[in-house]
């Protein structure tokens, strides 16, 4: 049985007024979806670099924080930590931001308003990227995270598909709604098992799934989503499996994820972690394996999230170094807050989330957080689990 409906028993119906002291400003959420409508479909294919391997239909990434060697600059890129080199090829990541923004915010406004034009715009991105001939995305990560003069891929570059969550969010939506459905929706499950099993046999998904800090989180995170899509119980299983591991080795006595505190960006990798978990908790959990309550060797999620709570409602009191980079663009209002406030009805999670910006000032941080449309995600008229 699935958990979701006990959980979020309190939650925003998308069509009805807001409750429990949440709101959804639904002008902006409009305004936003209409500032789209007249964009084209920006697929894979529609850019390439001349120094990716794959061929046109395969994402391309490079590392984020690799640079040319000042005293060999033709010759391999080395690593800065944390800070993002900016003449990195970000085409293809840019584009799949998009996707996951556009498709979401057409989501949202066609559960506010019921009008066609949202849901037909959505499917129009939805088809181009993942089931016509000629523009179609593999669904395969080969050519990720790539470092000049040194891997061709990695399994690290798996954390890109972490915006397509909210599209496959944005598909049970639209399928709950009758709108989505045939062919379409058959292509496109099929895409994502497809996906998801290749990040669960191939060795860069493997690896990816063996990390312990940030990017195991939303491997596993991912993996739940695509698996809650698509109807994979074995592999929701492995999610929850994974979230135990990764809880249990992630959090210290105080609360604290120390992969992430160690970083040079341990204020934004902290949220980033907790954001990844509580989707993972969102989609994985059941009546049976509630993972918002699972006690690892320090506690529960909940306590992770009560190390932060301090230092998101006031910054100045972080006890850590600052971020090298963006920490005056954090927090914004993200997801973890309210998908754990609905779960443990708590409600100053909720007034708390309620009450930091939802601008996000960079594409930095746009990057780093990839549930935009929270109406999605709290909604009872929407059904979670539409196999």
């Amino acid at each position: 049985m699935r958990l979701i409906g006990i959980l979020l028993t309190t939650a925003l119906a998308v069509s009805a007024p807001a409750q429990a002291g949440v709101s959804f400003d639904q002008e902006r959420i409009l305004r936003e979806a209409d500032s789209y409508l007249a964009l084209e479909p920006n697929p894979v294919t529609r850019s390439t670099s001349e120094r990716s391997s794959g061929g046109i239909h395969d994402f391309y990434s490079e590392g984020d924080y690799w640079w040319p060697n000042p005293e060999d600059p033709d010759g391999p890129y080395i690593r800065k930590d944390g800070q993002t080199n900016p003449d990195n090829f970000t085409d293809h990541r840019i584009a799949m931001r998009d996707l996951g923004r556009w498709v979401a915010a057409f989501t949202a406004a066609y559960a506010l308003t019921g009008e066609d034009k949202y849901a037909d715009r959505a499917i129009l991105h939805l088809r181009t990227w993942f089931l016509e001939d000629a523009t179609r995305m593999n669904p395969s990560l080969l050519y990720a995270q790539a470092i000049k003069g040194r891997v061709t891929g990695r399994g690290v570059g798996i954390i890109d598909t972490i915006h397509l969550i909210e599209v496959a969010r944005s598909i049970q939506v639209l399928e709950s709604k009758g709108v989505l459905g045939g062919d379409d929706l058959a292509g496109l499950k099929h895409w994502f098992e497809q996906y998801a099993t290749w990040i669960t046999t191939h060795p860069y998904g493997i690896d990816e799934g063996n990390k312990v800090n940030n990017h195991g989180s939303w491997w596993a995170a991912q993996v739940a989503a695509f698996a809650s899509l698509v109807g994979r119980d074995d592999l929701l299983a492995l999610s929850r499996k994974r979230f135990k591991e990764l809880l249990s080795h992630q959090m210290d006595a105080s609360g604290g994820f120390h992969e992430e505190l160690r970083r040079s960006k341990p204020y934004n990798y902290s949220l980033f972690n907790l954001e990844g978990l509580a989707v993972l908790a969102w989609y994985a959990s059941t009546a049976e394996d509630n993972l918002w309550l699972y006690e690892a060797e320090h506690g529960s999620l909940r306590h992770a999230i009560d190390y932060m709570m301090p230092f998101i409602a006031d910054k100045g009191a972080w006890p850590h170094p600052a971020d090298v980079q963006y920490f005056d663009e954090i927090p914004i209002r993200s997801a973890f807050l309210l998908l754990a406030g609905r779960a443990y009805s708590d409600e100053d999670y909720l007034a708390l989330w309620q009450g930091l910006p939802e601008e996000r000032l960079s594409n930095e941080v746009d990057r780093n957080f990839p549930i935009r449309q929270l109406i999605l995600w709290d909604a009872n008229s929407v059904s979670q689990d539409r196999r």
